[in-house]
């Protein structure tokens, strides 16, 4: 198993410099809890992201109630559990999505993708190793809740994005995650997303709720990076199976999306191993 994840972790090497030579950033977007707009934040960046010109792949994490291609009104006719099956390769499955971004989806109701094994673990670094498509930006949609799964792809990832609304189970759900995170997984630093918010300054006074809990029992950093106002037109967008970036490109939410793509192209790719795609599905896999 260590000898093959080793020349696994080689093709994936080579892949990563034959797409940037300055790695792949990757994101990991998750929230606690269910219903805080994950997806939407995770779909609406990525497609910002690539009408800024940026290469986007979107890795529907959310394994066995996958819904990044449904969002989007995109017909899949193959996903995850097909590549590890060995029935396709990983290129075979990506679907285009609007702004060119590319989408790797998951399964629907399957409880199997939820629990992988070591060998599908292995078919997953393979996946990625073999990848031939060219990207820049590996968005990660994760489940909601804190399952290994979400643990594991949030501690692999170099940002982690955290996604919170104004509820007091979305803060207690968004802190319990930090939590795990940073006493067992070594993650420290996180990006907030205050979601669906009426105002920036209850934006604000939410990041504060939040931080006033982790302040004082957490050694971690958190930034504010968004604060996406509620917008009617999100729930437009959403029945008619578009993002509201692409549907309603000057309305107040895609503006804060826009904003929020801006900045995260600026965020820097560290210089250490985990700074690159291979790395992040050794860390992915190996913890």
């Amino acid at each position: 198993m260590i000898n093959t994840v080793l020349d696994q972790a080689s093709g994936l090497r080579k892949m990563s410099q034959q797409n940037n030579n300055n790695g792949v950033k990757v994101i990991a977007v998750t929230g606690g809890k269910g219903g805080v707009g994950k997806t939407n934040v995770s779909l609406n960046t990525a497609i910002a992201l690539g009408q800024q010109g940026n290469r986007v792949l979107v890795l529907d994490a959310d394994l066995g109630l996958a819904n990044c291609d449904v969002m989007l009104g995109l017909r899949v006719e193959r996903n995850l559990s097909h590549v590890l099956s060995g029935e396709c390769e990983l290129d075979e499955i990506l679907v285009e999505g609007p702004a060119g971004i590319k989408i790797v989806p998951a399964t629907s109701g399957s409880q199997s993708m939820v629990e992988l094994s070591p060998s599908e673990h292995a078919g997953l670094i393979r996946a990625f190793s073999e990848l031939n498509t060219e990207f820049d930006i590996l968005i990660v949609d994760t489940a909601a809740g804190i399952s290994d799964m979400v643990l594991s792809f949030s501690r692999a990832a170099q940002d982690v994005m955290v996604v919170v609304c104004d509820e007091p189970t979305s803060i207690t759900d968004a802190y319990a995650l930090i939590k795990v995170l940073s006493r067992e997984h070594g993650v420290y630093k996180f990006k907030i997303v205050a979601n669906m918010v009426r105002s920036m300054r209850e934006g604000q006074e939410l990041f504060a709720k939040l931080s006033k809990v982790t302040d004082r029992f957490l050694d971690i950093s958190m930034e504010l990076v968004a604060t996406v106002p509620y917008d009617e037109n999100m729930r437009k967008s959403t029945r008619r199976q578009k993002v509201i970036v692409e549907l309603f490109p000057n309305s107040p939410a895609a503006l804060a999306f826009k904003t929020l793509a801006t900045k995260a192209v600026k965020w820097p790719i560290p210089n250490q191993p985990s700074g690159h795609l291979e790395f992040f599905i050794e860390k992915l896999v190996n913890g």
